[in-house]
């Protein structure tokens, strides 16, 4: 075992050449397929078009999009150059975006029209006005100076952005010189993906992850699950999260498997696609393995292909875990890690026991050294005894983009990574989550900063007081409640707060549930006992009759 030095690109190109026929990309509602060949000849196309249009070495490019096809034509073609894909969560609204727009020092945004509820095009042109009034390539913005172009993901037009068939046409422009000059200069510990997550200290921050600590835990992830490259992986996890990105692409590309993409998450496409194309491998956060079980067509579809895949991003719940293994022919697995980790720092393997499966993450991956550390003393913890999951090796991030305060609170002077999680580790090297250190809620696999959402509902007028927390939810794992203290005198409903948010941040961060009180639960010290909070909300809706899902 060793670790590989290849970068995306060069990874593309070896199945390019060694299986140059082979189907890499798969969409089978509209029977779109790519051959390694023919995917990677659009690749070269596409960042020869990016160069065209000023991208260059060390550029962040936005994709802002679903799993449209051109989603990994876009990731690849800014790896080969040399250029960071900044991946933007889907759900992102106009305050969000505002926020990555200008973290990240964003040269090129890529988008679709975006998702119900949510028009992209309207949001950028909402906040980038000057796009209506200037040409393509000339584009300049107020607001984000460093913005310089906007391009549509598509064949439509768009006042002010380039769209995909003009950046491939632009490309054609550009010497091969060029393009094969800033290639040679990409190597794997370039940064080459950033993405957003958020903490318990306000906005999310941009992790910086290299060719090295993708591709590798990609690899490694496949390994655990006995890859090869007659897999047929199908994925129906968004792309722009590291379970979509690393653990079922970087995995794919790796062990040169096939991608069966499904754009938007729907049970019944994804089922028809598992059916149709015979897929070996599925991936999925609790909630969607739930949904195919659950559908009233599950019955009609062949799952017997299925020999393995993922179930992440929430505790996976036993008894469906049992369901998966038994209705779908899954050998499931389990993968605990976070963004900063590239993310995976366990897994379960394919040959370990159901109960181990069922009731552990697993074991450390190659090549990461993963340690139970005591918080107060910072001392390892021997078996058995409950302190914070930390590791070390490959996998760890470069840092937060422009934050070196904050890449120094999680990475510690002996390079250890802290998850804020605590766990145990047993007596064969299985490790299990049993609490968090940190406030992060999280909702179906999504991260939910409660400052990020109690400095958003401080805007409100009426509110005194804010304190967000997790409420538990046999559907989402958790969901956001907020407790409100409200200014004298003023007087707010739960759909008023609901309202406020809409359009504003994303849905999922949206307090579902919001409980009007007039004081909070504190310590002798004068601290806020969240974890009292979180039994109130429980409490409260049991009496009230509040429904919790």
């Amino acid at each position: 075992m060793r670790l590989f030095d290849k970068t995306l690109g060069e990874w593309l190109e070896y199945w390019a050449d060694k299986t140059p026929d082979k189907e890499y990309i798969i969409y089978s509602d509209r029977d779109l397929r790519f051959t390694w060949k023919t995917f990677n000849e659009r690749v070269d196309n596409m960042a020869k078009g990016l160069i065209s249009i000023g991208v260059t070495r060390g550029s962040n490019v936005g994709i802002w999009a679903q799993n449209v096809p051109d989603w990994l034509t876009f990731l690849y073609a800014t790896a080969k150059i040399g250029a960071i894909a900044v991946t933007v969560n889907t759900n992102y609204k106009e305050h969000e975006i505002a926020f990555i727009l200008e973290n990240s020092d964003m040269h090129t945004l890529c988008l679709t029209d975006g998702i119900p509820g949510n028009d992209y095009t309207d949001v950028v042109y909402s906040l980038l006005p000057e796009l209506k009034t200037t040409q393509r390539g000339e584009f300049k913005s107020s607001r984000f100076p460093q913005l310089k172009n906007v391009v549509y993901i598509g064949q439509e037009k768009y006042r002010g952005m380039y769209n995909t068939a003009e950046v491939l046409l632009l490309g054609q422009n550009v010497k091969d010189d060029e393009f094969l000059r800033l290639k040679n200069m990409t190597n794997c510990q370039d940064v080459v993906n950033m993405q957003y997550t958020s903490g318990t200290t306000g906005f999310p921050k941009g992790v910086m992850l290299t060719h090295h600590n993708i591709t590798n835990n990609g690899y490694y992830t496949g390994v655990h699950m006995k890859f090869t490259s007659e897999d047929k992986c199908c994925i129906c996890v968004p792309l722009f999260h590291c379970f979509g990105v690393v653990l079922a692409t970087m995995c794919c590309l790796t062990h040169g498997s096939t991608q069966v993409m499904i754009e938007r998450f729907d049970p019944l496409l994804t089922l028809a696609s598992i059916h149709k194309e015979r897929c070996t491998v599925l991936h999925g956060v609790p909630t969607m393995f739930i949904a195919f079980l659950n559908h009233p067509m599950f019955e009609m579809f062949d799952m017997r292909s299925l020999r393995t895949g993922i179930m992440a991003g929430a505790l996976c719940p036993i008894e469906l875990m049992k369901q998966v293994n038994e209705k779908m022919f899954m050998d499931i697995t389990s993968v605990y890690g976070l963004t900063e980790a590239a993310p995976g720092m366990t897994q379960t393997r394919i040959d370990d026991s159901f109960k181990v499966r069922c009731t552990t993450v697993g074991r450390d991956y190659e090549f990461v050294e993963v340690q139970i550390i005591d918080p107060l003393t910072g001392e390892f913890c021997p078996d058995g005894i409950e302190g914070e999951i930390c590791c070390r090796g490959y996998n760890v991030m470069k840092g937060y983009y422009k934050n070196p305060e904050a890449t120094a609170q999680v990475i510690d002077a002996n390079g250890f990574l802290h998850s804020g999680d605590l766990g145990v580790r047993d007596a064969n090297g299985n490790y299990r989550v049993t609490g968090r250190i940190k406030d992060m809620i999280i909702r179906g696999g999504e991260n939910i900063s409660p400052k990020e959402v109690e400095d958003y509902l401080y805007k409100m007028p009426e509110i005194q007081d804010v304190q967000v927390i997790g409420v538990a939810s046999p559907r989402y794992g958790e969901d956001v409640g907020a407790f409100v203290i409200l200014k004298e005198d003023k007087e707010l409903t739960r759909e008023d707060v609901r309202a406020f948010c809409k359009d504003q941040i994303a849905r999922y961060k949206i307090p579902r549930y919001v409980f009007f009180v007039k004081e909070f639960p504190m310590t002798g010290s004068g601290k806020i006992q969240k974890f009292k909070l979180r039994e109130m909300a429980l409490e409260i809706c049991e009496k009230e009759g509040i429904e919790i899902i």
